[in-house]
């Protein structure tokens, strides 16, 4: 693991973001170390017997690791090289592309430390869905659920991690009605490509519902879905070609430039080529 300090942003912090919740620290899950997150490892160095200086260095992970090690629950939930030499061969791309575009594009990985799949819960989405399924918003809107159903995008209400699905279930709560919870399930995005709910019947899936149950299988099951994706968006032909930038614009929207999405697609390919 890398040399993790105060404003890191990396894939890492969420790791360790996670690690220090389960251990009881109360830090929001995201993967920039803020002073919330600084605090708390000054402190679990303190209680530990370390050098109480906030920086995250091999000594800390190995005793985080080790005050760990019963809660891990996902090592085998995880994508193996065959897995994605299995997905090349079967959609006929270069395994330096398919590598790239798992680097890139995936959320690091799929799975919390208690072995569900990752989610992100979208109010909006919900405030959508239910409208799509005949449920007006406003008439189950209340001052408890704000924070789960609004007709505007926020990332205000955003927890991270194992918090997020407090906020799902908060929202397949607010009444016994399977449309509600279909509703629900499909305003969140779910494993490693972070792929929401809504496009499972697109995708093939039969139901929102059985989408999620693979989506707790394995991270195999995350890159099948992510290449169903990947077909029905007339992206794969683009990966073939190594178009990057057709690839990144229809993957991640019109304002990938922002974030180099292309340039970060090309770079890992040469690496893996």
């Amino acid at each position: 693991m890398i040399t993790l300090k105060y404003r890191a942003k990396a894939p890492e912090v969420y790791t360790l973001c996670e690690m220090l919740h389960k251990l009881g620290y109360a830090v929001k899950i995201s993967d920039s170390f803020t002073l919330e997150v600084d605090a708390a490892v000054k402190d679990f160095q303190k209680k530990n017997a370390l050098v109480s200086d906030g920086i995250v260095g091999m000594k800390t992970w190995q005793v985080l690791f080790d005050k760990s090690s019963k809660i891990f629950s996902s090592n085998n939930l995880f994508l193996s090289e065959s897995d994605l030499v299995n997905f090349s061969k079967e959609h006929h791309l270069e395994l330096a592309a398919v590598k790239a575009i798992n680097e890139v594009e995936s959320s690091g990985k799929g799975f919390l430390i208690n072995g569900k799949p990752k989610i992100l819960f979208e109010g909006h989405v919900f405030w959508q869905q239910l409208q799509k399924r005949g449920i007006k918003p406003e008439t189950i809107l209340n001052s408890t659920n704000k924070n789960v159903l609004y007709p505007k995008w926020t990332k205000a209400f955003y927890q991270g991690g194992v918090k997020e699905y407090d906020r799902l279930n908060q929202a397949i709560a607010i009444k016994s009605d399977p449309k509600i919870k279909e509703a629900a399930l499909a305003s969140a995005s779910w494993g490693s490509f972070q792929i929401m709910g809504y496009h499972a019947v697109s995708l093939g899936y039969p139901t929102v519902q059985n989408f999620v149950d693979k989506m707790y299988l394995h991270e195999r099951e995350h890159l099948k879905a992510f290449g169903k994706f990947l077909e029905t968006n007339n992206i794969m032909t683009d990966l073939r070609n190594r178009n990057w930038a057709k690839v990144a614009q229809k993957y991640n929207g019109a304002s990938y430039k922002l974030n180099k999405y292309d340039l970060k697609l090309q770079k890992a390919y040469e690496k893996y080529s």
